[in-house]
């Protein structure tokens, strides 16, 4: 027996032993304890137990080096280890911007103390992150941002506001880039990467609300904020080499989360979740298919597209796994995977017809408010993360040689 094989008889039979039959089937979405953090709730308490033993493991990130609390795997046992998990319908312990942003730039960027100090933490679900990017005034021209830090011996001062801080009112950390020279020559320069906890005196956070009706989106306020000098990861001065890394972790997250991922099937339906809805709404014809032939190859073009865009998306995380940086691809997968995921919500308020104009009150089920929600919500991925046009010019100079 291959030492893989061997792996992955061990992994099912340590999963099948260690996963609380409560986690079983139930999609991380549904599970905001999933983030972890201080302020974490555990609606199903099966989902705190999951993420102790797997934490216990080095599960959580099963890649880390284990010194940091993570697995120490290779990037062949950590797909075994995935697909185990799927194949027992067991959501992911832990996820979040710890995992999928900081982590990753920690590891590469930070020293030694830093990484000591954050990765266990995130790796056990002990510490929930927030990303302090944008700001009122410097959203996709990123570079012009004005949060100024001043240096006062081993602190620096910080002043300013960023917003769009997605969960900043849950997190208890949050990464930012602030201005520690006003008078670089170019603006990309004198920008320096710093992490501040959300609970030293005055940081304030405010939540905004989006058109969709709910939100996890906030601006965050930053007063005489004293933060240590040791917080800057990488150097003073040098933030925008870690800001632009960390965005391309950033862009396949969003990529994946939205475009890649798609709808999970109904439990024990063998459709895809969009020919349910279609077959529902619209009916079936003798041969048991979608009975609106336009609709019926609307559906098949996008699980199609869906399915071969979450192919190439898994392809860039096993090459991360494996040491790959992101680079412009996570600019590609930014733009196909959000307008992918526009397209999903479009054909699916078509396929409700009436039924998608409800807001609240009688005659509209509960999932079809929520799925007019989230056609309104769906409108905003094309701007979070870096918009639609930024991510093209990023291809135009990058992929295609283009002057922009």
């Amino acid at each position: 027996m291959s030492d893989l094989e061997s792996f992955r008889r061990e992994t099912r039979e340590w999963l099948e032993a260690n996963a609380p039959k409560g986690v079983i089937g139930v999609p991380s979405a549904e599970l905001e304890g999933n983030w972890g953090g201080k302020k974490a709730t555990y609606p199903n308490p099966d989902m705190k137990v999951w993420l102790d033993v797997m934490a216990e493991k080095g599960w959580t990130a099963p890649t880390w080096p284990k010194e940091y609390g993570g697995g120490g795997l290779d990037n062949a046992h950590a797909k075994v280890l995935a697909e185990e998990m799927k194949a027992l319908r067991l959501p992911p312990p832990l996820v979040g911007f710890g995992l999928t942003m900081i982590g990753p730039t920690l590891l590469r960027f930070g020293n030694e103390e830093q990484k000591k100090e954050h990765l266990p933490k995130i790796c056990r679900g002990e510490i929930r992150w927030c990303q302090g990017y944008s700001e009122p005034g410097s959203g996709s021209d990123l570079a012009s941002l004005q949060t100024k830090a001043v240096r006062d011996g081993d602190h620096f001062i910080i002043n300013g506001t960023k917003v769009w801080t997605s969960y900043a009112d849950q997190a208890d950390w949050i990464f930012a880039l602030v201005r520690t020279d006003p008078n670089a020559p170019k603006k990309q320069e004198g920008i320096t990467f710093i992490l501040i906890d959300m609970d030293d005196p005055g940081v304030t956070v405010s939540p905004i609300l989006l058109i969709s009706g709910k939100s996890p989106f906030c601006e965050t306020h930053f007063k005489d904020v004293r933060v240590p000098v040791k917080n800057v990861v990488h150097e003073i001065g040098a933030g925008w080499t870690v800001a632009k890394a960390l965005l391309g972790h950033e862009r396949t997250m969003i990529a994946d989360a939205f475009g890649a991922s798609g709808l999970k099937p109904r439990k024990d339906s063998k459709r895809s979740f969009l020919s349910d809805l279609a077959i529902d709404y619209l009916g079936e014809d003798a041969d048991g298919r979608i009975a609106d032939p336009v609709i019926r190859d609307e559906v098949a073009a996008i699980e199609m597209d869906s399915r071969a865009f979450g192919l190439t998306v898994q392809r860039a995380r096993d090459a991360a796994r494996a040491g790959h940086q992101p680079g412009s691809e996570s600019s590609m997968f930014k733009v196909y995977g959000t307008e992918l995921n526009m397209k999903r919500y479009e054909l699916m308020v078509r396929i409700l017809g009436p039924q998608a104009l409800g807001w609240e009150g009688p005659g509209f089920s509960e999932s079809e408010l929520d799925t007019t929600r989230e056609w309104l919500r769906s409108r905003g991925n094309s701007i979070e993360g870096g918009t639609s046009e930024i991510q093209l010019n990023i291809i135009a100079k990058h992929v295609l040689g283009l002057p922009v």
